[in-house]
């Protein structure tokens, strides 16, 4: 049974079924994030862009290696590069074809080596390529949100035992705002993130021998108040079982039960400097858009 399957059947099984939020990047799942960063409902992706074309002069000119975690096309990288002229620059992403894109956008900024792996997976093949040379890492977007607190803390942690003292992380956050704002942010109206939700589905129909049916699930995006999370969920629309060939493994559904698939935490900014320093980072720098509250912080390797 091959690791896809094997956190497919695990999270199935448990008593609240739910998904790995990595396993919505397929080449599908990609392009169709893609998708859902140039919606109107979705400001966080041009905020930080718009954040990162207003701090990229500003950063320390010490970096002649550049990682990213999950670069996706690595389409907001560029002022990033274009201001540190990095002699190497390593995207890492699980996505074959977001890695192929990536290296076509930024061609010509930095001598590009890919990494297909996971992020801790994929800087470790960083250190051993880059030698002594000083390294930033970029951890854009808001995917730390993504992780609950206890493996925020840990995926930090594991981060920065990694890293060198000369070493830095510009990581993105994204703001607390209107719950209306981030629930439309999550569900909007065109139906461009259930497609991405659902394909999730999909995938473990095309991969693993699945036989779920799209059309009995629908995307539902929750506000979680006590976790300050935004939640992403599958809600089966009847009762049904479902079987996944690969995983050997057979589950049914009840009507309005879901599938948990992602969350996204919000922080308010002042709290973020502490996040760093428990993990074992000194934080040098805060920049934050005003039209849309998300924040960029430059970490340091304490």
């Amino acid at each position: 049974m091959n690791l896809f399957a094997g956190e497919v059947r695990a999270g199935l099984s448990k008593p609240r079924k739910e998904l790995p939020s990595k396993y919505l990047y397929d080449e599908l799942g990609s392009a169709l994030f893609d998708a859902i960063t140039a919606l109107p409902e979705y400001g966080l992706t041009r905020a930080d862009r718009r954040l990162l074309y207003r701090l990229a002069g500003d950063l320390p000119r010490d970096f002649s290696c550049v990682a990213e975690f999950g670069s996706g096309s690595g389409s907001k990288t560029r002022p990033v590069l274009t201001a540190l002229a990095p002699e190497t620059y390593f995207p890492i992403d699980v996505s074959s074809a977001a890695l192929d894109r990536c290296l076509h956008e930024l061609c010509g900024l930095a001598r590009i080596q890919a990494i297909e792996a996971s992020y801790l997976d994929g800087l470790d093949q960083v250190n051993r390529a880059r030698g002594a040379r000083p390294l930033l890492v970029l951890f854009l977007g808001s995917t730390i949100g993504n992780f609950d607190s206890p493996c925020r803390d840990i995926f930090l942690r594991q981060v920065r035992a990694r890293l060198r003292p000369a070493d830095a992380m510009l990581i993105g956050v994204d703001l607390m705002k209107p719950v209306e704002t981030m629930i439309d942010a999550y569900a909007d109206p065109t139906g461009v993130t259930g497609a991405f939700n659902l394909n999730l589905l999909g995938r473990i129909n095309r991969e693993l021998g699945g036989d779920f049916k799209l059309h009995a699930f629908a995307h539902q995006a929750i506000y979680n108040e006590d976790e300050r999370r935004i939640e992403m969920h599958l809600r089966s629309r009847i009762d049904q079982s479902i079987t996944i060939a690969a995983a050997d493994f057979r589950c049914s559904f009840h009507a309005d039960e879901t599938i948990w698939t992602e969350s996204s935490h919000k922080f308010e900014a002042d709290e973020i400097p502490e996040i760093a320093r428990a993990a074992g980072f000194a934080s040098e720098a805060q920049w934050i858009d005003e039209e849309w509250p998300f924040a960029e912080n430059l970490w340091r390797a304490a």
